[in-house]
């Protein structure tokens, strides 16, 4: 099946009992045994079936089945956030006296997990610039355990090239760990290009309608099974079966969703770079991005997502953000409808002002998540705010 229809069918299977068409939410904590030694049985693993919703649940695992699929992997882990999925890849990975080689410009809480939690258990961490192959190389060690990136960045859309680190990974015996967020499997599929596990937060496009909070981990079936059980089984962070229910609904529309996020952002992209308030637009599909033809080459689309600088910094980012009104002033992104936010002072506020600004993640940009709403209504809308910003730079 191609995308669209594994999108919808993938995994698949109609209730046994009732003929429901659509998957059902099985909403319980446990399940029932016929016998006592039937779950003598389940608990020693000789006998597939379901125990408690913890460790395995009919929607749960139909999620599960999809999103591998989509993603080329062998297996997946839904899990209750994508900073449950990084924690749980990490924790499942990693040992005391390992090292970790991680992008320099990433979401906050990964950065503030990698950089103050993780140490406290003995690991050890080095950021580079990951768009840069050769400081990706000069990093790894002897006991470097996994290699982390996220491509294109959260906030400012720089890429890394994905056949080149993962070569380097690979070299040195690491695991490459890729965020594919900000693209899906629809736009790009990590694991085609080398990559040996893709997280998500499937709260973003995956679920895409700002309704739930959720991750994924793709990745191969003997250490996906090794994160379910024990790790993720004893760190608890699971999602729900209404949550994967919501998630199953969201894949169904997620390539002709992406289709309109991607067309709506370049056309938002190119007003804006012809703005005359605006310094700079990051944006992979417009040819003034640094990194253009490699989005060309290893992406099928260039995302929903655009971060830009404003004249006027920080205060102008202010008014321009209170002045919308069909857009909405929140973070998180990924969702049906437009939504704006400023990273220095909300989703990447826990990384300190310092390292913000080394990964380019300067006082006055701002990010702007396009949604699938009609784009000259977006434009229109960014238009008159724009206007209120000039009146008062």
């Amino acid at each position: 099946m191609k995308f669209n229809s594994k999108s919808i069918h993938a995994g698949s299977k109609h209730c046994p009992i009732t003929g429901a068409h659509v998957t059902p939410i099985y909403q319980t904590s446990t399940f029932v045994f016929k016998d006592a030694d039937q779950g003598a049985r389940r608990f020693a693993g000789e006998e597939e079936g379901y125990i408690y919703t913890r460790l395995g649940n009919p929607t749960i695992d139909e999620l599960e089945t999809r999103i591998a699929a989509l993603e080329g992997g062998e297996a997946a882990i839904a899990t209750a956030s994508g900073m449950a999925a990084i924690s749980t890849s990490f924790l499942t990975l990693l040992e005391k006296g390992d090292h970790v080689v991680v992008a320099d410009t990433l979401y906050g809480c990964t950065h503030s997990l990698l950089s103050h939690i993780l140490p406290k258990f003995g690991i050890e961490i080095t950021f580079v610039d990951a768009a840069d192959p050769d400081d990706v190389e000069k990093a790894m060690k002897q006991n470097t355990k996994i290699l982390y990136v996220e491509t294109p960045a959260n906030p400012t859309l720089k890429l890394v090239d994905l056949r080149a680190v993962s070569q380097i990974a690979h070299k040195y015996g690491a695991y490459l760990i890729v965020d594919n967020t900000f693209m899906t499997p629809y736009l790009q599929r990590p694991i085609e290009t080398g990559a040996d596990f893709v997280v998500h937060s499937a709260t973003k496009y995956i679920g895409g309608h700002g309704d739930v909070v959720a991750g994924i981990i793709v990745g191969p079936r003997n250490i996906i099974s090794k994160m379910k059980m024990p790790y993720l089984k004893d760190l608890g962070g699971i999602t729900s079966p209404f949550d994967a229910w919501l998630l199953l609904r969201g894949l169904k529309t997620l390539g002709p969703r992406m289709e309109i996020h991607c067309r709506n952002a370049q056309k938002v992209a190119e007003y804006l770079e012809d703005h005359p308030l605006i310094e700079e637009v990051h944006y992979p599909g417009l040819p003034s991005h640094p990194q253009h033809d490699l989005a060309k080459r290893q992406m099928d689309g260039f995302g929903g997502m655009i971060s830009f600088e404003l004249k006027g910094g920080i205060e102008a980012g202010k008014v321009l953000m209170d002045s919308v009104k069909l857009i909405t002033l929140a973070v998180s992104l990924g969702c049906v409808d437009s939504l704006i936010q400023h990273p220095a002072s909300m989703t990447h506020s826990p990384v300190p002002r310092e390292e913000r600004l080394k990964a380019g993640i300067t006082d006055g940009l701002v990010r702007f998540s396009v949604g699938i709403e009609d784009v000259e209504d977006i434009i229109a809308d960014l238009d008159q705010a724009l206007n209120k910003v000039k009146a008062v730079i």
